[in-house]
């Protein structure tokens, strides 16, 4: 055997030897790197953690397989890319894609039965060369657990947004979507929430969909005030139990007691959401022969209370140019809609997780906030369009009373906060004055905490509108499903959210999606450029490549 055999013999047995040594170390050692400028692919550790969790097959069925265009094409690969993300950390995972309109003979039934879930079609053009096709498409997921199941969102349809829009933001939260079913579906604890009751809060018919929503994540429980009324202490005791409180448009007014026992719960680090009416007026209230009511001052004796925690709900309602109509009946008993300033919709600046990524919210005599100076840090989630007044009370309310022409330039108060979140250490509203009743170490100071307040008691009664329930959540007169839901569910998350699930909704993602109209305009030329010119300068280098070997080696 030469030296030269030998010597091969030798690399090769060292790149055998190297090879396997780097296959074991590659077992031992798990690591991705993510070459994107923006961390597309790059988990959040709240979804690493989160995936940890899963110790049984967890099967995401994702109804994205089929021919689409360009856009729904980029966030099926996306979808794919993330999903195999998810695979990579927990090969308990395990995703397929399907079409069901692939097979013609079996679409019908396969549509009707996704439907039966919610899972509700979205139609979407397509332009190819000037002429134009309606296609329905399922952008859905359902993840499924054992005998549990999810249903996955996995596209943004917000308001004023164009396709691209709306398909870089869906991409933008498709980690938020399957984390956040994940979590539904493995999650062993569950943090308590408290429902008040006793003071006229808001009937649970028109909670419900809320309440079933945030059921996934957190325990529920109902509680009264005055359940212990000669045991005042043991009341705030129990209430300490839960994590957090939702107070659902009051219509009594508070006594001393239930306000210390609400304050003290808020000094020791409970969380609450107000969602306050602070002016009495209904759209029940107008089902009269004048069709007519005066709105009135709503005295829930919380004014104090809200002060020394830093805002102020004003007893004036808000009328905004950008609102949504009511609906009204003919003589002949035929649905027509009504213009009606009292129902403001907000579009969102997404200026924090909670009011990020989320479609239109619509409001029904809706307040006017204001936040007041103190060591409370205070972010605006809700505000009215540039087009908006507030009205004082009382004031005479009308069906009909937008009916006429109207003076749009009196529409000038400029935004109007309708919805905020408080951090930081309150102050208790009853530091330096005299307690309604004596507990073991009241605090008057209060720990790091969280709020949020709301002006309209009925943005959690978004399935109903005019007290009528919508079909499948769409307002038949704006074509809308509002955000109200997210954005509720985002409220409680953030709230209580330990893990930062809530902030996987900031993560930003830009996608370089093509512009259709200059597609158009520029096919010939992009065809050339793409089919073309390749095709040409291999010829020219074939052509030299040739001339040059002949004269080298002739």
């Amino acid at each position: 055997m030469t030296s030269y055999t030998k010597n091969n013999i030798k690399k090769l047995l060292i790149t055998v030897v190297l090879i396997v040594i780097i296959n074991i170390l590659g077992n031992q050692f798990f690591k991705r790197f993510d070459l994107t400028s923006d961390n597309r692919y790059t988990l959040s550790e709240t979804t690493l953690n989160t995936l940890k969790n899963i110790k049984e097959p967890l099967v995401i069925d994702v109804f994205l397989d089929g021919e689409f265009p360009a856009q729904f094409k980029r966030l099926q690969s996306e979808t794919r890319q993330i999903l195999e993300e998810y695979q990579a950390y927990n090969e308990n995972i395990i995703f397929r894609f399907n079409d069901p309109l692939a097979d013609e003979a079996t679409a019908q039934q396969y549509t009707a039965e996704l439907m039966s879930y919610g899972l509700t079609p979205t139609n979407i053009n397509q332009n190819v060369k000037g002429k134009k096709s309606l296609t329905p498409i399922f952008p859905w997921a359902i993840a499924n657990i054992g005998e549990k199941s999810v249903a996955v969102p996995l596209l943004v349809n917000n308001f004023g947004n164009n396709p691209d829009q709306n398909i870089n933001q869906s991409v933008q939260l498709l980690e938020f979507a399957f984390t956040d079913a994940i979590t539904k579906l493995t999650n062993p604890s569950k943090k308590k929430i408290a429902i008040l009751k006793g003071n006229g809060e808001m009937q649970d018919k028109y909670l419900a969909d809320f309440l079933l929503s945030t059921k996934e994540y957190y325990a529920l429980g109902e509680f009264n005030l005055d359940s212990l009324k000669n045991d005042l202490p043991r009341v705030l005791e129990n209430l300490k139990r839960f994590d957090a409180t939702i107070i659902a448009k009051p219509t009594e007014a508070f006594s001393e007691e239930e306000k210390y026992i609400l304050d003290q719960y808020i000094m020791n680090g409970g969380k609450t959401i107000w969602l306050i009416d602070q002016v009495n007026i209904d759209l029940d209230h107008l089902q009269n022969e004048d069709q007519m009511s005066l709105a009135t001052a709503n005295d829930l004796n919380l004014d104090d209370m809200f002060f020394k925690y830093g805002f102020r709900i004003n007893p004036r309602l808000i009328q905004d140019l950008l609102s949504t109509p009511i609906t009204a009946k003919s003589a002949e008993g035929v649905d027509f809609p009504i213009d009606w300033l009292y129902s403001p919709i907000l579009k969102s600046e997404e200026n924090h997780p909670i009011n990020k990524n989320i479609n239109l919210v619509k409001m029904e005599f809706a307040n006017q906030i204001d936040t007041l100076k103190n060591n409370i840090k205070k972010t605006v989630l809700l505000k009215t369009s540039p087009q908006s007044r507030v009205v004082g009370t009382p004031v005479l309310v009308g069906l009909n009373q937008f009916m006429q022409d109207l003076d749009e330039s009196i529409f000038n108060n400029g935004n109007q906060i309708t919805g905020a979140l408080l951090e930081g250490n309150f102050t208790s509203s009853f530091k330096n004055r005299v307690k309604p009743f004596a507990i073991p170490k009241p605090a008057d100071n209060g720990v790091p905490n969280k709020m949020i307040v709301i002006a309209d008691g009925d943005i959690v009664n978004y399935n109903y509108v005019n007290k009528k329930p919508l079909v499948n959540g769409l307002d038949q007169w704006t074509q809308q499903v509002y955000g109200n839901k997210d954005f509720m569910m985002n409220c409680v998350n953030y709230l209580l959210d330990d893990n930062g699930l809530i902030n996987i909704r900031s993560k930003n993602i830009e996608l370089p999606l093509l512009d259709d109209q200059k597609v158009i305009e520029k096919y010939t030329f992009s065809q050339i450029i793409t089919v073309g010119l390749p095709i040409v300068m291999l010829g020219i280098f074939g052509l030299v490549f040739t001339f040059l070997r002949k004269r080298k080696y002739s």
